[in-house]
């Protein structure tokens, strides 16, 4: 049985509380549709560097954007780990917005066979290890950690699914997704590819419990910042059976909630500056016409023409910006035509 030790230390309730303050804050704030869009594809790009770089990916920012955009057909082996990423973040969004994932051993799987695909031999893709692996430190030119035996992967898997479940009443999801992060990275089930996986079953993890960093912002970045410190908290040297009644979470978990502050604290700043540039800044008529239909429930060219003295094209104009930044929905045809809030 899976039974990790850690403290609750004055710091990471203190983190805990703190990202509970600016998740309430962000979730009670309401932000214009285009800002929110700009912002996930943003964050996607941002994940999908700092995660391979983590790695030894070597394309800088500039270059997995103009990939992320472009998606050319004949990649090289650091683009496809690029694209390969932003794949799983995009499915797995999809997934997490459908109620659609499960956590088990599958679910681990099917996100492995996305990030690795093609990079690896196919019956080693999407497939739990059957033979040992070892990590290695190119710098020094030896090994530094040895995980447990092939033979014992699925069952400390299935402990700390056990774990997991038997917790998610009692224990704060922030830590509960912290041990997971470490646990699996301990465990090394697959033959490559752990640490993108560890850090996108966490995120899915965290989403699941009320904490949804797909959307908005990237705590891969926070790990690129010092990926030394990353590694030496996350990881363990020497040979896990050696280890395995040793390893004390705590230190990673102040670490771990430290990251999403730091995150969370870069995209509050980024929206706040976002939602005031020229194209998401909202005019005292647009702000009349949101107030009119929050009154009547709707709102037609007619009614708006009352509120305003502009002119029926430039009404036109302001129909279209609040309906891209997804405040209204337009509903009818012609002179049946009425806008409605978005709901």
């Amino acid at each position: 049985m899976f039974k990790p030790k850690y403290t609750i230390t004055n710091t990471l309730l203190g983190n805990i509380k703190r990202i509970a303050e600016i998740v309430t804050d962000l979730n009670s704030r309401s932000f214009p549709k285009l800002v929110l869009l700009e912002m996930e594809r943003r964050a996607r790009e941002i994940s999908a560097y700092s995660s391979t770089s983590i790695e030894g990916n070597p394309l800088p920012l500039t270059d997995v954007k103009r990939i992320l955009k472009n998606r050319p057909e004949y990649v090289r082996d650091s683009e496809k780990e690029v694209l390969n990423y932003n794949k799983a973040l995009i499915e797995l969004n999809e997934l997490i917005n459908t109620e659609k994932i499960s956590f088990d051993n599958n679910y681990l799987e099917k996100i492995h066979k996305i990030v690795i695909d093609g990079l690896i031999e196919k019956n080693r893709a999407g497939h739990i290890r059957q033979e040992p692996v070892f990590v290695n430190d190119p710098s020094a030119g030896k090994t530094i950690y040895w995980p447990p035996d092939e033979q014992d992967v699925i069952s400390l898997l299935n402990d700390l699914w056990e774990f997991l479940e038997k917790n998610k009443q009692s224990i704060d999801p922030l830590i509960l997704a912290g041990i997971f992060h470490k646990q699996f990275v301990i465990v090394h089930p697959f033959i490559d590819g752990n640490g993108r996986t560890a850090r996108l079953a966490t995120k899915v993890l965290l989403a699941k419990m009320g904490v949804n960093t797909f959307n908005l912002f990237s705590f891969e970045n926070y790990y690129n910042q010092n990926v030394a410190r990353y590694f030496k908290e996350v990881g363990l040297l020497g040979n896990y059976y050696d280890l395995k009644d040793k390893v004390d979470f705590t230190a990673w978990l102040e670490y771990f909630t430290d990251g999403i502050i730091d995150e969370l604290l870069r995209v509050e700043k980024e929206l706040e500056k976002e939602a005031v540039n020229p194209d998401t800044a909202l005019k005292e008529y647009h702000q009349k016409m949101i107030n009119f239909i929050k009154e009547k429930g709707f709102i037609t060219d007619k009614d708006y023409s009352k509120l305003t003295a502009r002119a029926k094209p430039t009404r036109n104009l302001d129909f279209r910006k609040l309906i891209d930044l997804g405040i209204i929905i337009k509903i009818g045809k012609g002179k049946a035509t009425y806008y409605k809030l978005q709901l």
